[in-house]
């Protein structure tokens, strides 16, 4: 009787114990009911510290209740270094170290989905590991002028290659429990006054290019945080912009995620409230420098907030969708115990991070089959800082503590040998800053003459130039001051080519530069920031071990002025009174270049290969179309040379008699194949009848008009491999 008893008066215990579990920690229960649950047992201060930063890299949670902080790390190119809890000083850690993957330029020219995948994996992966809960990528602003610092970051010039890029790499972070977080949204296409910079631009050019992939990113990828940019559209900080938060991404595409701000973004405590920012990061300071210590509480969603509240002055229904919101990213990543427990610096992501280097290097010109490099030249000098500079390092908060990086240099070596190699630098530059450009020190005439003394005794010259991560290069918080190449480049190729012609130039950067010599010169990769495995993907396609199968993610004009930005003065770009117009509006990069015929230097698309491909002619699996119908396009290519290479096929369409101003053509689908020597491949490419619409801005929404349109196969945006013509009736 009494063992009995005791069964029972523990089965009792347990009842009342379980009774009071809450739902939020019942994984059984729907993600809504576990959120409504966690929100009634707040108080209201806990409510007001979810919704703003503890740390310079963190939210506090809620600690009585079990609710993890949130942990956020820069990207995107790999999970970034940590930071001190207080201001933006490294911590020092010895455990920090990533793997740097290439920068989103490179991504794009891959014109690879399925890379983009594997990329976001792991960088999911590598985030995971680390305890991140959100990592703080991909960017998908728009590459609207080739001066503007933080283009490297993002996928190019064509709305619709960013957003077919966008979409597998959110969807690659996310399936391992960790947040991506889309940016700068929007209309953040400058550095340069970017904190005051107010953009005026046409509803048309708003959706037709510079929303598109954020609305991918929601839509299709899912996003579940979106970081607000520094400027303001329409007199109105973006971060807490009504038009741009409320109306379109949290009610037109039905957002269900976090809006936060970037760091140092929001401005007022009622337009935070009210126009749909949801977590505030960064206000007490300009985002990079300097800061009052501890402010978080006096941040615009924290003190003040709470204070309105109390007060009576706003309704604390407010403050919940806010923290709806923040648990519902609670969910979905640290309190979500099924998730991975992810990898670190694994082998796989250092083949990951060559093969997507690989894939992004763009071959521009090869006079004479200078590429690939022989290997009977005993003689190979390679010349150039950025054949040795770790360009993995600064570049704002896109900096990464990379284990390792092998240079150019030690590529080409390890591919040539040593005895074969003479190198040196030729000019130089100093360390990376974020706000200044700083000297290096060293004499550039006397770095000159040894470059001309290597050139001349060489067999062949391989000059290793670009831009680097310095301020005023490719570096957030400023632009470049012109198109030309820094440090005396320019000059310094020109007097090489005198004492040795057969020069070819490999330029690293994240923007076009000009190119004053280029009919002199043999030869021209265009590579880019490629991360911990640059040398080895460098020294690959030199060599040929690789086929270059990277296309221009935006176009290269001849001069500055060849710009759609630029073109119509100061008004346009950087703005006059702090404020800028898109005179250019729908008119960018390629669409640019062709309605105002303009050729660019290379065009969007571009890259060619060692070896040769035949296109069939394209064919429509018919010629009349209605809404709701997809265009079933089919062709042959073959690779007609006598390596295996990779060809990104590119279709666009043109409206023949369109009732509104439109591009000659834009790109609606492209597709990268992979050929064997001498094989040839039958492809079909379904393109949606919907996608050949354009924003009507008088009614507000997509406008498909009965029309002919010709449906271009290219393999670039300036040449046209076939072309059909086809009718849309609605």
């Amino acid at each position: 009787m009494k063992k009995i008893t005791s069964s029972l008066a523990l089965s009792l215990l347990f009842l009342s114990v379980s009774a009071q579990v809450p739902v939020y920690l019942d994984e059984t229960k729907p993600v809504n009911y576990r959120i409504e649950d966690a929100l009634s047992r707040m108080t209201l201060e806990e409510k007001i510290a979810m919704i703003h930063a503890q740390s310079k890299f963190s939210t506090p949670g809620c600690p009585r209740l079990g609710i993890p902080e949130l942990w956020m790390s820069d990207g995107p190119h790999g999970v970034r270094m940590e930071i001190a809890w207080d201001d933006w000083t490294h911590a020092g850690w010895t455990n920090d170290s990533c793997t740097a993957y290439p920068a989103l330029t490179c991504l794009a020219a891959t014109f690879n989905p399925e890379l983009s995948f594997q990329y976001g994996n792991a960088l999911g992966e590598e985030a995971r590991f680390r305890k991140k809960d959100v990592i703080l990528g991909p960017g998908v602003n728009i590459y609207r002028t080739p001066l503007s610092g933080r283009n490297f970051e993002y996928l190019g010039e064509d709305p619709y290659l960013s957003s077919k890029m966008v979409v597998p790499y959110i969807r690659g972070v996310q399936q391992n429990g960790v947040s991506a977080c889309m940016k700068h949204f929007a209309l953040n296409n400058q550095e340069e006054n970017r904190d005051k910079i107010n953009v005026e631009v046409s509803d048309r050019a708003l959706y037709e290019i510079y929303l598109p992939a954020f609305r991918a990113g929601v839509q299709e990828g899912g996003v579940w945080a979106v970081m607000g940019s520094y400027n303001k559209f329409r007199g109105q900080y973006c971060s807490h912009n009504e038009l741009l938060i409320n109306e379109i991404l949290k009610g037109d595409w039905g957002f269900d995620g976090v809006m936060m701000t970037d760091w140092g973004s929001a401005h007022d405590t009622r337009e935070a409230v009210y126009n749909g920012l949801d977590i505030e990061m960064g206000s007490w300071t300009n985002g990079l420098t300097w800061g009052e210590s501890s402010a978080y509480d006096k941040y615009y969603l924290a003190q003040p907030f709470l204070k309105a509240i109390q007060d009576g002055k706003w309704p604390e229904s407010l403050l919940d969708e806010k923290v709806r919101r923040v648990l519902r990213l609670n969910f979905r990543t640290n309190m979500d115990r099924s998730r991975a427990y992810g990898k670190k610096l694994a082998p796989e992501h250092t083949a990951l991070a060559r093969r997507i280097a690989e894939e992004g290097i763009v071959l521009l010109k090869n006079k004479g089959e200078f590429f690939p490099v022989k290997r009977s030249y005993k003689k190979i000098a390679v010349i150039g800082e950025n054949a040795v500079k770790r360009l993995s390092q600064g570049g704002g908060s896109s900096e990464l503590k990379a284990r390792e990086e092998v240079s150019p240099l030690q590529g080409m070596i390890n591919e040539y040998g040593r005895e074969n190699i003479l190198f040196t630098l030729g000019y130089a530059s100093g360390n990376p800053d974020y706000s200044r450009e700083l000297p290096s020190g060293l004499d550039a005439d006397s770095l000159t003459q040894e470059a001309l003394k290597i050139a001349k005794e060489a067999d062949i010259v391989l000059f290793f130039g670009g831009l680097n991560k310095n301020y005023s290069q490719d570096c957030e918080g400023g632009d470049r001051k012109n198109m030309d190449l820094p440090y005396g480049q320019n000059e310094l190729i020109e007097k090489i080519l005198r004492v040795n012609k057969n020069t070819g130039v490999i330029l690293i950067s994240g923007n076009a530069v000009s190119m004053p010599w280029l009919g002199k010169i043999n030869a021209l990769i265009q590579s880019w920031y490629l991360g911990s495995q640059a040398g080895a993907a460098t020294a690959g396609v030199i060599s040929g071990h690789i086929n270059p199968s990277g296309k221009l993610p935006f176009s290269i004009p001849v001069k500055l002025e060849d710009n759609s930005a630029h073109y119509f003065g100061k008004r346009s770009y950087p703005g006059v009174s702090d404020t800028q117009h898109y005179e250019d509006d729908i008119l960018i990069g390629y669409r640019w270049h062709e309605k105002k015929k303009i050729d660019p230097q290379f065009p969007f698309g571009y890259g060619l290969s060692y070896t040769t491909f035949r296109y069939g002619r394209i064919s429509t699996d018919k010629t009349i179309y209605s809404k709701g119908d997809s265009v079933i396009i089919s062709f042959t290519l073959k690779n007609t040379g006598k390596i295996k290479g990779a060809e990104s096929v590119q279709v666009y369409i043109g409206q023949e008699n369109p009732s509104v101003m439109r591009p000659v053509k834009e790109l609606k689908a492209f597709r990268k194949l992979f050929l064997e020597a001498g094989e040839e491949r039958s492809t079909r490419i379904s393109i949606p009848v919907e996608s050949f619409a354009f924003y009507n801005a008088k009614t507000g929404s997509w406008m498909l008009e009965e029309d002919k349109f010709t449906v271009y196969l290219a393999s670039s945006s300036q040449k046209t491999e076939s072309s059909a013509t086809i009718k849309i009736r609605n």
